[in-house]
């Protein structure tokens, strides 16, 4: 680390958030959601600094978060392997550490370098609401399929897709998605691009998993930012724009989506794509700075 840039002179507060709990009439006994580490700064330290620190926690990903003097939040968001640019379940823990445990009132606005301004807002009994940019998929031609992505998943998908983000499998069935047991090694080759795999819900609107070997870990438990583009994809393909979702990982997570209607818009502009969730803090603690 360099010395000259020290994240704190001797400590700093750490809280580990759950993001995207399951509400409790559908879980079983145990923890849920996917845990972040948000730590708050006055500067910014060095990326090897900050990147040391994801390691040190070992989650997804660890929310550094900077107050700015127009009362906006810089964020920035490191995985144990690099600097992630766009975390939705960080920022949603981060809301709730400001928020419902240290007062800052709602909405709360935070900068991303990818994504802009993103405003955080109540959407009602403990619920907090994330204002993301639409980032809708593509369709990918049969012939532009990467061979790395078919054989890492194993189960063909009905159709591929692809966002800014991730490639789309597309499935037919819940099952089949819950049922994929991929080859990591093989999708690792898709970097930069990670991997969602997706279908419709018996119980929920729609279902996903989120693979990432490149950037994080091999699957993440509940990928807030995917589903900027996963709310929009299937708004269109079940006609409706306000859709419940679940990430069938091992943890599992629960969100609420919003997407706004383009004909209320009259086609001007790429709408937004709400995404609400609740947390539950697990854990208060003091990281020291190591010797």
């Amino acid at each position: 680390m360099n010395p000259a840039q020290p994240l704190f002179p001797g400590h700093v507060r750490v809280e580990v958030v759950n993001a995207f709990v399951l509400p409790s009439g559908k879980k079983a006994p145990g923890y849920s959601g996917n845990p972040a580490a948000v730590i708050q700064v006055d500067a910014w330290p060095s990326d090897a600094e900050m990147l040391a620190v994801a390691v040190q926690m070992n989650l997804s990903e660890t929310a550094f978060v900077r107050p700015l003097a127009d009362g906006r939040w810089h964020i920035r968001w490191f995985s144990p392997v690099c600097e992630i640019p766009f975390c939705g379940h960080a920022m949603l823990a981060s809301a709730h550490v400001l928020h419902a445990m240290d007062g800052h009132a709602l909405p709360l606005t935070f900068f991303a370098q990818e994504v802009g301004d993103v405003a955080v807002r109540s959407s009602g009994e403990g619920w907090l609401q994330m204002d993301f940019p639409d980032r809708s998929p593509q369709p990918v031609p049969a012939g532009d399929v990467p061979a790395a992505l078919l054989e890492g998943l194993g189960e063909p998908p009905d159709e591929v897709w692809r966002s800014p983000q991730a490639w789309f499998a597309v499935y037919g069935s819940e099952q089949a998605v819950r049922g994929l047991s991929p080859d990591f090694a093989r999708l690792r080759r898709l970097h930069p691009w990670d991997v969602v795999a997706t279908a419709p819900g018996v119980t929920e609107d729609f279902v996903s998993r989120y693979f990432w070997p490149a950037s994080g870990g091999d699957e993440d438990p509940v990928t807030g930012s995917i589903h900027a583009g996963l709310a929009p994809f299937w708004a269109r393909r079940l006609g409706r724009h306000a859709l419940v979702a679940r990430q069938c990982s091992a943890r599992e997570g629960w969100l609420r989506c919003e997407v706004d209607d383009p004909a209320a818009s009259g086609g001007r502009q790429p709408g937004r794509v709400r995404v609400a969730g609740t947390c539950q803090p697990v854990l208060t603690g003091t990281l020291r700075r190591p010797a």
